[in-house]
């Protein structure tokens, strides 16, 4: 009967113990995905097409512009990428972003459908 009782403990405080370890995981080396919403210019599938390239770098996991809303939706991991960064290769395919113009010469390279200005 006694060796049932230490049996008993050890059990339960081998269960306590790997329980307590499984919790200790470092969590600050997972990243969290961020989503953001920007402004973006463009008018037709065409520049849904080029916006959405242009977003898709490594750690954006979703690249959405409504064409009626000319919003693009981003859901991407900060620690891989800023929204700068995005924004900013987003008027260099020639689509105006809050943070950055796309160049004259950009912009005049685009197709008439796209001519948003």
């Amino acid at each position: 009967m006694k060796s049932l009782k230490h049996f008993l403990v050890a059990i339960i405080a081998i269960t306590v113990s790997a329980t307590s370890y499984a919790q200790m995981a470092d969590h600050s080396k997972m990243s969290a995905t961020k989503t953001e919403t920007i402004k973006v210019s463009g008018k037709c599938e065409s520049c849904k097409a080029r916006i959405e390239k242009a977003a898709k770098v490594d750690g954006v996991t979703k690249a959405v512009w409504n064409e009626k809303t000319k919003i693009l939706t981003l859901a991407y991991d900060p620690s891989k990428v800023r929204s700068a960064d995005i924004q900013k290769r987003i008027a260099d395919v020639g689509h105006d972003t809050p943070l950055f113009r796309a160049e004259a010469k950009t912009y005049n390279a685009l197709p008439s459908c796209c001519k948003y200005r």
